[in-house]
Order: structure tokens, then C-alpha cells, then sequence
């Protein structure tokens, strides 16, 4: 008989805080605890004191960093004490795992970028994208950034991977391909949605014929917005970009649009709730994604079901969703014509592009349902707590 998991679950962001994490942590909190288990969530968060959820959530308030993820390690070792199990969704993950591990709780990590690129990027060690940054070597801060990830790697029962891509990136650190599980995202928005396009389009205020070009992403610079706002300023004038999200180069990105005599076809939405998103996404007419980096995009997945038209950039994870003329449209990264290019295709071939569409629906329907995918987990989680024969549930 199986016996309820007591799984604790740690995260970088949280509702209402936007990111993937902050999509993929509740969704899969709420289905382990409706099958059954005892789940609590640590987590970098904005409301000191998140409500409404069916399990315990634990809220580390943003401070002076140091202080920060000293906070976070002391909630993930309290909570990890009543625990079976830590399942960690975060790229600098050294402080958790080392409190799992002094503990004495399993742990599985969920390995959706490479920390070491991402905190060396932006620190300034270097310039490169992911891909590039695999295969090169740099200073000291580098290589040993690289050193204590393969440790804390190291310290856990098994790593989990939402792409082809990010198993790749893993096993060129040395994990073995045995102790990783490829398990994709999931799409985690609802079975249906009933604003039709221009229903959510007069709820948002959007003015008719415009032409509502859609980006949903934190303001990192590996984002490429900036490459969007340059696309925009070769597009015609009905065409508007919003962005929903906040980040470090809002600042930037704003005076970019200013620059190019854009403003005031840019609009900064800010973190936008998940639940509005889904208006926004039902409301545009292309959803755009230029970004450097993607381990696997939940928000693409969302659009993809809720049928906008999709060109992205065919970098990382992308690929594994977006196939050129097939799914959407796809681009190099910050190919700025290429952008343009994408876009007036999908708007000038409603035909084609309803094609599109309708395949991508298909592609999320058949391969990233949360049932199937959470049910992985599920018996992932099982097995280390001794609930269940191991086996290695592995590959798409």
C-alpha cells in the first residue's frame, strides 16, 4: 500500500511573482497534495504572507542577498526536518541542498539553466551564451562556480531536466546519464478558456486595430528585448509591443524605445498576475520570445494551447516546441530582420498561420499533459522515499 511522501519543495520565485518556477511549483505542489501527500513550499517571495494555497508556504522576503539566502537555508533546514524528501527548483541551489544533506533528506533537483552561466552573466565574468559558455574556459570565479555546482550536484539522488537540452547541458558536466531524469514542463493553464480573442481584447482596453505584439518574460538581458523594441521600430505604426514582466533593464529597454521614437508603442506591464496572462496571451496577435536562453519555456507552452501565434527564437529548449513553419515561426537570436520578417508572416497568412496554430495545440496536447508528466514525478518522489520499486523513468 502506498503510504503518503511528506515532500518539501523549495523555489526561487512565487505567485505573485512571474517566472517559470512560479508557474511549475504550485501547479505541481496542488497535485501531490491532491494525490494524497503532505507538501510544504520555501520560497523567494514578494507577499510576506501568501494565502490560499492547500499547502504550507514559507515566504523569503527580498533583502541584502548574503542575509537573503541565509534566511532561506535556516527555513529549508527547519521545514526538511519532518520532510522525506527535498525537491529544489533552483539554480544556485548550494544553500538548500547543503541543508537537505545535513539533514539526512534526499534530494532531487530540477535543473532548468545552468547556474553557473546565468550568475557569471550577470556578475559580468563573461559575455557568452549558454552554448558557447560550455566550451570555454575563464577565470578562477568561473571554475570554481563550476566546481561547487558539480558538488551540489553531486549531493543528490537524482537530477530532473525539463528539455533534451538541459539534459545535454548536464551530462557535459559529468553527471551520468543514468542519474537524470528527462521529464518535460508541463502546460499548467486551464483545459479551457472561454474569452474568445476580441472578448479579451475589449476587457484589456486594447484599441480595435491595433496589432498586439506579446512578450512575457523577466527583464534580463539575455531576454532580448531590446531586439524585439528594434524589430518594432521597423513595423508599422498600429503595431504595439507589451511586455509583461520586471527586471534589471527595464530602465534601459524604456530609453531604447524612446530613442528609436517608439515610447509610446511600448508598453511595460509590469509583473502581470498568471491568471491575467491568460488574457493577454488570448488578446495578442503574435506572441514574440527573442531570448538567449530557454530551458523550457512554460509560458510558450501556455500560448501554444491558447492558440496566439508564436515566433521565437530557435535557440536552448525552444526547438522542442517551436518547429519553423510547422508550430510558429522561429529566428535567430536578436536577428532583428528576422524578427520582422516572422511577424508579417503570421499576420499577412491567416490561413497558414491557422495552421500553425492548430499544430501546436496538437504538440502540447499530446506530450506535455500535467497529469502524465506530474505522474513521473510522482513516482520519481515515490521511489526515493521508499514507496515504490526503483526504476529509471527516463526519456521522451
Amino acid at each position: 500500500m502506498r503510504l503518503p511522501v511528506k515532500i518539501l519543495i523549495t523555489s526561487p520565485v512565487f505567485p505573485p511573482d512571474l517566472g517559470g518556477p512560479a508557474t511549475y511549483v504550485p501547479s505541481l505542489a496542488k497535485y501531490l497534495v491532491e494525490r494524497g501527500h503532505e507538501v510544504s513550499v520555501v520560497a523567494f517571495c514578494s507577499d510576506p504572507e501568501p494565502k490560499g494555497w492547500p499547502f504550507k508556504v514559507v515566504s523569503i522576503a527580498r533583502c541584502w542577498m548574503p542575509l537573503r539566502y541565509w534566511r532561506n537555508f535556516l527555513a529549508v533546514w527547519r521545514e526538511a526536518k519532518r520532510a522525506d524528501l527535498v525537491y529544489v527548483n533552483e539554480h544556485l541551489a548550494l544553500h538548500v541542498l547543503l541543508a537537505a544533506r545535513l539533514r539526512g533528506k534526499p534530494s532531487v533537483v530540477r535543473v532548468y539553466v545552468d547556474g553557473t552561466w546565468e550568475i557569471s552573466h550577470r556578475l559580468g565574468w563573461h559575455d557568452d551564451t549558454i552554448n558557447a559558455f560550455q566550451d570555454r574556459e575563464y577565470g578562477w570565479k568561473v571554475t570554481l562556480a563550476r566546481r561547487l555546482q558539480r558538488m551540489w550536484w553531486g549531493w543528490t539522488k537524482r537530477i530532473v531536466t525539463p528539455s533534451a537540452f538541459m539534459r545535454d547541458i548536464v551530462m557535459g558536466h559529468g553527471v551520468p546519464g543514468d542519474r537524470i531524469d528527462l521529464i518535460y514542463n508541463a502546460y499548467h493553464g486551464p483545459t479551457s478558456y472561454e474569452p474568445s480573442k476580441a472578448e479579451a481584447r475589449a476587457t484589456l482596453g486594447i484599441e480595435p486595430g491595433r496589432k498586439l505584439l506579446l512578450a512575457i518574460c523577466r527583464l534580463m538581458i539575455w531576454k532580448g528585448v531590446d531586439g524585439l523594441i528594434r524589430a518594432l521600430a521597423q513595423l508599422p505604426s498600429d503595431h504595439h509591443l507589451y511586455v509583461a514582466g520586471d527586471g534589471e533593464e527595464l530602465d534601459n529597454w524604456t530609453a531604447l524605445a524612446h530613442e528609436l521614437g517608439v515610447g509610446e508603442r511600448v508598453h511595460f506591464l509590469g509583473n502581470v498576475p498568471h491568471a491575467e496572462l491568460m488574457g493577454w496571451i488570448r488578446a495578442a496577435d503574435v506572441f514574440l520570445l527573442n531570448s538567449s536562453y530557454e530551458g523550457l519555456s512554460h509560458t510558450l507552452l501556455e500560448v501554444m494551447w491558447l492558440g496566439t501565434p508564436a515566433a521565437v527564437s530557435a535557440v536552448c529548449g525552444n526547438p522542442e516546441l517551436i518547429e519553423d513553419r510547422v508550430t510558429g515561426r522561429s529566428f535567430g537570436f536578436q536577428e532583428v530582420d528576422a524578427i520582422v520578417a516572422a511577424v508579417r508572416e503570421i499576420l499577412d497568412n491567416p490561413a497558414q498561420t491557422a495552421r500553425w496554430v492548430a499544430a501546436a495545440r496538437e504538440k502540447v496536447s499530446q506530450g506535455f499533459g500535467r497529469p502524465e508528466l506530474f505522474a513521473r514525478k510522482e513516482r520519481l518522489f515515490l521511489t526515493l522515499a521508499g514507496q515504490a520499486p526503483a526504476s529509471h523513468d527516463e526519456q521522451h
